[in-house]
């Protein structure tokens, strides 16, 4: 209990915390807001162009809860995994950690706590947004966009219980992660490069990355959260990718 609590004051008496949990709810809620309005201005450009008698050159867009959650689970987690990095990272910097592994030997328990203290903060915080943000968008968009913001069925409070089940599992990613480079700018650059960009170059290798985009682990979360993932053909339904990820 005394490693939580100094891992808290650590966290507490910093900035940076602060201001990612900021830019967590602005990323979140600001990105709902503006897919909510965009989807409204689409669908009343659309009706004005069928009834003045022209031909769309595009279906209105009409967003999806999973759409609506994007800012959080695209942006806002990414953030919570800089944060989770830097809170080992910036030990090592510092040589604060040497004194941390003097206090309590076994680092498994420090990088447990960091993990865990960061994660369930993590996990309470995209809670509260997901349902922030299908709120803004659902009044955002109106009752005709909007008309795919439903929560019926399983699929869609799943989105709602499964972003901070993403959340949590992505913070121990980013300990983990920290603890082997040990250096800010590398933990950080392949955190953000592994989900933005590595993963989706897998589908420029013809029959080869169609083979393994299945097995990609951030592919696989977005699975499990109900988001479009095009072609790929996935080998387990969604609860099948969370255990993929969590492997």
């Amino acid at each position: 209990m005394g490693v939580v609590t100094a891992e808290r004051i650590k966290l507490t008496s910093t900035k940076s915390p602060w201001w990612c949990t900021v830019a967590i709810i602005v990323l979140g809620l600001g990105l709902a807001a503006v897919i909510g309005l965009t989807s409204k201005l689409g669908l009343e450009a659309y009706q004005k162009d069928v009834a003045a008698g022209a031909d769309p050159s595009v279906e209105p867009f009409l967003p999806t809860l999973a759409d609506a959650l994007s800012g959080i689970t695209g942006f806002g987690v990414l953030v919570l995994m800089i944060l989770a990095a830097l809170a080992v990272t910036s030990e090592y910097r510092f040589g604060i950690i040497r004194t941390t592994f003097q206090a309590v030997p076994k680092r498994d328990t420090v990088l447990f706590a960091k993990a865990g203290l960061i994660g369930v903060f993590g996990a309470l915080l995209t809670f509260v947004l997901t349902f922030g943000a299908y709120a803004i968008a659902k009044a955002t968009a109106g009752a005709e966009a909007g008309v795919r913001l439903t929560l019926d069925g399983g699929d869609a409070w799943r989105a709602f219980y499964g972003v901070p089940i993403y959340a949590l599992l992505c913070v121990a990613l980013a300990v983990g992660v920290g603890s082997l480079v040990r250096q800010s700018a590398g933990a950080i650059t392949l955190l953000l490069l592994w989900p933005l960009l590595i993963e989706s170059l897998f589908g420029l290798f013809g029959s080869f990355g169609r083979e393994t985009q299945p097995f990609l682990p951030f592919a696989n979360a977005n699975h499990f959260l109900g988001s479009d993932q095009g072609s790929i053909d996935f080998h387990w339904g969604p609860w099948g990718s969370l255990v993929y990820f969590i492997a």
